[in-house]
């Protein structure tokens, strides 16, 4: 496969049209720089937001969203396990953050028909990290801080400086679906005992 033979491209937020542009869905990438989290209580504050004609808490353009609530750093740390959430819960939302200049989403999961449109539409991505690796995804995170709505604990908005945060393309602007793909192959694939 041509994106394993090539290995992992960089991803740099914020990310412009020409980045997504050149990672296809199967593409493994390593982020680093600054990134934003959020989950569910979040994603509706920020929806309220839009829908009163209000800013944001952090300029969207070109910024990754990744769907992930923390546990407590331990002592000396930074964050505790940093595991995605499943993306689909952020479906509802997700369309009009796209509109609102983010570029890419990261958790775990499949999306929706509407967020995949919106996905091509905006030239955004939407990537997924490893679920039950959230204390090794943990250590990519070298400084998270509280950006908004504090009172939600774990479901807050925070910039992550993450280095080398790896992540696989599923969602592509231009309309790949590593799931369905996938799904495809192995259904092509021979049965067991076929010759």
């Amino acid at each position: 496969m041509e994106s394993e033979a090539r290995g992992p491209r960089l991803l740099t937020p914020p990310l412009t049209d020409e980045d997504v542009l050149s990672v296809r869905s199967g593409d493994r990438v390593l982020i680093s720089g600054l990134i934003y989290s959020a989950r569910d209580a979040a994603h509706a504050r920020m929806a309220a937001a839009q829908a009163q004609g209000e800013a944001l808490p952090f300029d969207p353009a070109g910024q990754i969203i990744y769907y992930m609530g923390p546990s407590p750093a331990p002592p000396g740390g930074v964050i505790g396990a940093a595991g995605p959430t499943t993306s689909g819960r952020m479906d509802p939302y997700a369309p009009a953050l796209y509109r609102a200049g983010i570029k890419a989403t990261l958790g775990k999961g499949s999306r929706s028909e509407e967020v995949r449109a919106a996905i091509k539409e905006f030239t955004a991505l939407y990537l997924a990290a490893i679920g039950g690796a959230g204390a090794l995804l943990g250590r990519c995170i070298r400084a998270a801080d509280v950006v908004a709505y504090p009172d939600l604990g774990p479901e807050a908005v925070r910039r992550l400086t993450v280095e080398e945060f790896p992540a696989v393309v599923v969602n592509d602007a231009y309309g790949g679906d590593l799931y369905r793909e996938a799904r495809a192959r192995h259904a092509a694939r021979p049965s067991q005992g076929e010759e």
